[in-house]
Order: structure tokens, then C-alpha cells, then sequence
């Protein structure tokens, strides 16, 4: 075709020259024109067909696919070609304006490629979030690594072009720089080493509850990225934590009460101990009284009544023998209490205990477990628990230990 319209320029008396250059440009009009038809082919018909097919298909990865556009990408790379195939022969004996057409042409598709296979690993990461195992081994870290070796092959590629040398040539230059590439990719190199650990040992993953006081982290997991972990906390504010501070440092992950069988209450009461006292026949058949208590306390006192029997305890002091106390049948009944909560799992740790005695009373702990593991619900249910308690401690004739306000001041001096 070159040939044929330069001999006819030729033919209509144009100059040798000016045939040699105007062939050659018209060629190359004509190729242009012809990759501006082949993108309108690719993007209208070719798309628009395979879009068709994938809303008919009932895999997720091709959505996946063209959700990230990498269709649309990958079409741009067929008028390139085109110019990239064609422009040696159009532009025949010009090897100069050849060599920069070819070399911004490739220059293009390499860019073009480098979009191409980064919607493609989007594509990837979209495909796999669909799946349940996404929540325990996050994958972006990862995706953003071989992003990084994407984009770096491109310039290294790019640079070789313009420079007319190997991309060898430049590689084997790198080592040089190999300080100076630690440095600047320092926090990228230790958020995938961390995220290779993170992974490896589940350590952190999307939707985990972890608590990081010193980044004031306090929430879930919105994301495991190469270099940082975004938290977003039960404020709605987002903490990012560098990922290899996961590893450097400590942090508290809730998963492990997710996945179990109920969330822990562990609270005190602080019984003042001016009120602690043995029980006497009174306060004993109150006691019997109470539904929760009323078997233990009717064998309980058939059990101290057979040991003072048989250690011959002489009963005019209560301090003979082995006595009933206040504070212990509130134990027993606290327990009793709690066993019949229908919100409280008694398969887990029950405890019911006394700690040591400060100054500001006994507490009386409850270590137990509560079967809704829901924050709501959780924190109604504790503050139900001890509402009973509270208001029940009178009952046994306990008190509450509390500082004195300065109501009780003046109840004191009588103003």
C-alpha cells in the first residue's frame, strides 16, 4: 500500500521527496484511523457482549472482573497494538520517527498492562472477601506487595525504553541502591514480614474485636492493609495502627470470646464489715423463707448441729463451734441466684468469692459468664445482676461500704 501511493503521488507529478513523505503520512493517518475503529469496536460491540454474557453467568469472579473494569483496560490495548504493528511499515526509511513511535507505543501498553493486571488483583481481592475465610486470613497485604513489584517492574521497564538499554543493565545497578530502597520502602518491608506472621498465626483479621490502649485503638477491625491496620472504634472515630506494631507490641483481640460460649462478668461488691455477724435463730428463719436458700439453709443447720453435737460444743457463746454467718448465706444465696439466671451460663467458670479485705471492706466478687456476648445486652444484663444485689444485701442484714459524702457529715453534726 506504501508503494502503490507513492507511485501515484509519483504519477501526479508530485515531487520524489514530497511522495516519499506524504505516502508515508497518509499511511500512518490511515493506521491511526484505523486503531480509533478498532477501539470503538472493542469498547461497543466487544464489551457490550461480554458484559451480556457475564450478567447471564452465575460465577461471582467474572462480576468481579468487570466490576473492576479490567475489560475495559484490556480493550485499550488493542488500538495500541495496532499502532505498534503497523507504524514500521507506514513509516518506512524513517527508522528514527519508527524508533519514537514503537517506544512511546510500548511505553503505553506497559503503563496500560501495569492497570490492566492491578484491576485484575483488585478483582482478585473482591472474589475472595465473598468467601467466610477472608474474616480469618486477609489477603490485601499481600496484593499490595505484588502491586508494589508491579509498578516497580513498570518504571524499570519504562526507564530501559527511554534510556535504550536492558532492563538487566538497570537491575544490576540496584544493588547499589539497596540502602537507600530499605529506607524508603522500610515500613512496607516490615508491614509484610508483620502480615506474613499476622497471617500465619491469625493473629488479627477483618471484624475482630482488639483493644491497643497506646494508639487509643478500642473497636473492630475495618482492615489489614500492607503497612497499617485500620480500627474503627465503638465511638465510630478510625484508628490506623502501623501493621508491624501488631507484632512489636502487645494487644487484646476479643475473638476468642466471640467464638466462645459466653462473655465474662467479673465484678465486686465491698460489704462493710461492721455488719458482718453469726446468724441467730431469728435471721435463720427469715432466711428459710427465701426460695433460693431454703434447702441449704435447712441442711446446713442439720450439718453444724450434728458436728457441735459430736465435738460436745457448750452453745452459751456463738463463738463455740461452727456457726452460720450473714455474710456466708449471702454467698449461698448470691450462687444460688446466679445458677438460676437464665442469662448465665453455668458451664463456664462460677465463682462466687471472697477477696482480701482492704480498708474499704470484704468484696465479694461474682466470676461468671454471661450467654449473650452482645455489648448491649451484656452491660443490661451485668447491671441487672447487681441491682439485685444491691438492693438484697439488707435482707441479710449487710451494708454496702462506701466513702462518706458530706450528707453524712452533716446528718452527723445535726445542720
Amino acid at each position: 500500500m506504501l508503494d502503490l501511493l507513492q507511485n501515484w503521488l509519483l504519477g501526479h507529478g508530485i515531487g520524489e521527496n514530497l511522495a516519499f513523505y506524504f505516502s508515508r503520512v497518509g499511511v500512518f493517518v490511515g493506521v491511526l484511523i484505523l486503531s480509533i475503529i478498532i477501539n470503538r469496536i472493542a469498547k461497543h460491540f466487544v464489551l457490550t457482549a461480554l458484559a451480556f454474557v457475564v450478567s447471564r453467568t452465575k460465577t461471582k469472579w467474572d462480576d468481579a472482573v468487570l466490576g473492576q473494569k479490567v475489560l475495559n483496560r484490556l480493550a485499550r490495548l488493542a488500538p495500541a497494538m495496532v499502532i505498534y504493528v503497523l507504524t514500521p511499515m507506514a513509516l518506512a526509511g524513517l527508522d528514527q520517527t519508527i524508533s519514537m513511535v514503537t517506544s512511546a507505543t510500548l511505553i503505553y501498553m506497559i503503563i496500560l498492562l501495569m492497570l490492566v493486571l492491578d484491576s485484575a488483583l483488585n478483582a482478585v481481592i473482591d472474589v475472595y472477601r465473598s468467601y467466610e475465610i477472608s474474616k480469618e486470613i486477609p489477603i490485601k497485604g499481600f496484593v499490595q506487595v505484588l502491586k508494589l513489584l508491579l509498578y516497580f517492574f513498570a518504571v524499570i521497564f519504562t526507564i530501559s525504553i527511554i534510556l535504550n538499554k536492558t532492563p538487566i543493565y538497570l537491575l544490576s545497578g540496584l544493588g547499589a541502591l539497596t540502602a537507600v530502597l530499605m529506607l524508603i520502602f522500610r515500613d512496607s518491608i516490615l508491614g509484610f514480614v508483620a502480615g506474613i506472621q499476622l497471617t500465619a498465626n491469625r493473629m488479627v483479621a477483618h471484624g475482630d474485636w482488639i483493644e491497643m490502649p497506646r494508639y487509643g485503638a478500642d473497636g473492630d477491625v475495618m482492615e489489614v492493609t500492607l503497612t497499617t491496620v485500620k480500627v474503627q472504634n465503638f465511638d465510630k472515630t478510625i484508628t490506623t495502627i502501623p501493621t508491624y506494631a501488631l507484632i512489636s507490641e502487645s494487644f487484646k483481640n476479643w475473638r476468642g470470646m466471640q467464638a466462645s460460649d459466653g462473655r465474662r462478668i467479673k465484678r465486686s461488691v465491698n460489704i462493710d464489715m461492721n455488719t458482718i455477724r453469726f446468724c441467730d435463730e431469728q435471721m435463720l428463719e427469715r432466711f428459710e423463707k427465701i426460695q433460693y436458700i431454703s434447702a441449704y439453709i435447712e441442711s446446713k443447720k442439720k450439718d453444724l448441729e450434728a458436728f457441735n453435737t459430736a465435738a460436745e460444743v457448750d452453745n452459751a457463746s456463738l463463738a463455740n463451734g461452727r456457726r452460720m454467718t450473714n455474710i456466708g448465706t449471702f454467698r449461698a444465696y448470691v450462687q444460688a441466684y446466679l445458677r438460676s439466671h437464665p442469662e448465665i451460663n453455668p458451664a463456664m467458670t462460677f465463682l462466687v468469692r471472697q477477696l482480701r479485705p482492704t480498708e474499704h471492706g470484704l468484696p465479694i466478687e461474682i466470676y461468671v459468664f454471661c450467654k449473650d456476648k452482645s455489648w448491649i445486652s451484656y452491660e443490661a444484663i451485668q447491671a441487672d445482676i447487681f441491682d439485685h444485689i444491691l438492693a438484697v444485701l439488707p435482707e441479710f442484714e449487710l451494708g454496702v461500704f462506701q466513702n462518706p459524702a458530706g450528707g453524712d457529715f452533716r446528718a452527723l453534726t445535726g445542720r
